[in-house]
């Protein structure tokens, strides 16, 4: 079964500084039809403002994932660790036990743009960690380049989930197909342009939740760039 959510459906909130779209329920906006997908429970996509972010605040048990598609994004966290973050950037924090962080726009300027992806862990009480690696352009282009996975393996970053998470930039005769194992799910973000996915035409913002299917094939792609999720049900 393949269920279809437009960019538009999702949940809006504007605040000046930040404009951010809520894939699942998220703060304010809340529908229970929207509460997450397996363990993946937020992705939200923000666009902040030059010289803005948001205050140091706490999170517990949760592993909290960056994607960064453009912009430069400033990180710093409780655990001592800062970093500029910029498109190709992936980052991962486990809050476990708890943490404290901030995140702001590095520039004065220039908006920032990323994902925000929050799952939940594989149990609670973790030590706190994290982590972040980049992935080139060419790495992404035409395939789907693991990024994140519980075993950090292919040098993708580490997630205390049974969860694995590519991301692929593909344009015209592309094509990349994942296999999808018995009782799994999957779901396939498009951060931009637009690509049919098993052969339904998605644009920025929208997404494709996929169930009791064998495969999930991305292709007729205008310059995409997509994140697929493959989560335990």
């Amino acid at each position: 079964m393949q269920q279809i959510r437009k960019s538009q459906e999702r949940g809006r909130a504007e605040h000046g500084w930040l404009s951010s779209r809520h894939t699942f329920s998220f703060a304010e906006y809340r529908d229970p039809r929207h509460m997450g997908f397996g363990p993946l429970r937020v992705i939200n996509e923000d666009r902040v403002q030059g010289g803005q972010g948001f205050g140091t605040h706490g999170h517990q048990d949760m592993e909290i994932l960056s994607y960064v598609l453009g912009g430069a994004l400033e990180h710093k966290d409780s655990m001592g660790n800062g970093s500029v973050l910029r498109y190709g950037d992936v980052q991962r924090m486990s809050a476990g036990t708890g943490v404290r962080h901030s995140e702001f726009n590095h520039s004065p300027d220039e908006p920032v743009h990323f994902l925000q992806i929050w799952l939940f862990p594989d149990r609670n009480g973790l030590a706190p960690s994290y982590e972040e690696k980049h992935f080139d352009v060419a790495d992404k282009r035409g395939r789907l380049r693991l990024v994140a996975s519980p075993d950090a393996r292919e040098g993708s970053v580490l997630v205390h989930q049974d969860a694995s998470i590519y991301a692929s930039i593909l344009d015209g005769a592309d094509r990349a197909e994942h296999a999808v194992r018995g009782g799994r799910g999957v779901y396939v973000h498009v951060a931009r342009g637009s690509v049919h996915v098993n052969g339904d035409l998605l644009s920025a913002g929208d997404a494709l939740k996929a169930t009791d299917v064998e495969a999930v094939v991305l292709d007729r792609a205008d310059d995409a760039e997509v994140l697929l999720f493959d989560l335990p049900l």
